[in-house]
C-alpha cells in the first residue's frame, strides 16, 4: 500500500511536469504536443485507478491527498516552470531533447517499478491492472525513446547537454515532490533485493544505447546511493542484506 500510495501520488501530479514542459520550445513541435495531451490524460486516469485501490483500503486518496501534497510543495513548485523556461533561453532546442530523454528514462524506471509491484504482491486483480498501466506506459516510452534518439543523434551538443543533466540533475521519479523516506522506502522495496538488479541492469542498458550517453550506471548508482544511505541511517535494515549494485 506505501509504494502504490507512492504511485498514485506521482502519476496524479504529472498534469504539473507537463505545465514545466509547455514552457519550453517542445511547444511549438505539433507532434510532441498530440503526445503530451494524451499522456497527461492516461496518466491521470492511471493515478485514479490506484486511487480506487487505496479507497478499497481505507486510505485518503484523489483530490484530497492530491492537494494536500502540492500545497506542501510551497515555493518549489511555483518556481519550476520559471526554471523551465530559463533552461529554454539558455539552451533552445537541446532542452527538448533533454526533456524527452528525461521522459524515456522515468518511464523506463516507471514500468520496471509497475512490473516489480507487480511480482512483490502477487495478487490477481493489482496484476491485471498493473499489466494495464504497463501496455499504456509502453506507448509512453515508444515515444520518448523514438524522440530522444533523433534529437541526440543530429545534435552532438544535445547529447553532451543530456549527459551533464543526466549525470548532474536526475533523480529517481517522484523524488522532487515526495517526502526522502518514502523515496528511498520504494526504491528498497522494489530494487534492493536480488531480484530487482536485473531490472536495474535493464534500464542501464537501455540508457547506454541512447546516442552519447553510454556508461552512466544511472539507475545502478541511484539504487546504490539511497540503499547505502539508508543502510548507515537505519542500522536494523542491515540485517535484510540488500545487495548492492
Amino acid at each position: 500500500m506505501r509504494v502504490i500510495e507512492y504511485m498514485h501520488d506521482v502519476e496524479l501530479h504529472t498534469i504539473c511536469y507537463l505545465r514545466d514542459i509547455l514552457v519550453t520550445p517542445a511547444h511549438g513541435d505539433p507532434d510532441v504536443t498530440t503526445f503530451l495531451s494524451c499522456w497527461a490524460y492516461e496518466e491521470l486516469w492511471h493515478g485514479e485507478a490506484l486511487g480506487d485501490v487505496l479507497a478499497a483500503h481505507g486510505r485518503p486518496s484523489g483530490a484530497a491527498r492530491v492537494g494536500a501534497l502540492r500545497q506542501r510543495l510551497g515555493l518549489r513548485d511555483r518556481i519550476r516552470p520559471h526554471v523551465s523556461a530559463l533552461g529554454s533561453a539558455v539552451f533552445g532546442e537541446r532542452l527538448v531533447a533533454l526533456h524527452m530523454t528525461w521522459g524515456a528514462v522515468n518511464e523506463w524506471t516507471t514500468q520496471a517499478a509497475y512490473a516489480r509491484l507487480a511480482q512483490r504482491a502477487s495478487h490477481p486483480v493489482m496484476t491485471e491492472l498493473i499489466r494495464r498501466i504497463a501496455r499504456q506506459e509502453g506507448r509512453h516510452i515508444d515515444f520518448y525513446v523514438s524522440e530522444s534518439r533523433r534529437r541526440l543523434a543530429a545534435s552532438p551538443a544535445a547529447q553532451r547537454v543530456v549527459r551533464w543533466a543526466l549525470r548532474t540533475l536526475w533523480r529517481p521519479v517522484g523524488s522532487g515532490i515526495m517526502p526522502k523516506r518514502e523515496t528511498e522506502f520504494v526504491i528498497r522495496y522494489l530494487y534492493g533485493g536480488p531480484e530487482g538488479v536485473p531490472f536495474v541492469e535493464r534500464i542501464d542498458r537501455r540508457i547506454d544505447d541512447l546516442p552519447g550517453q553510454s556508461g552512466l550506471s544511472l539507475i545502478a548508482g541511484a539504487v546504490d546511493g539511497h540503499v547505502h544511505r539508508t543502510r548507515s541511517v537505519t542500522r536494523p535494515l542491515a540485517v535484510l542484506a540488500w545487495r548492492s549494485v
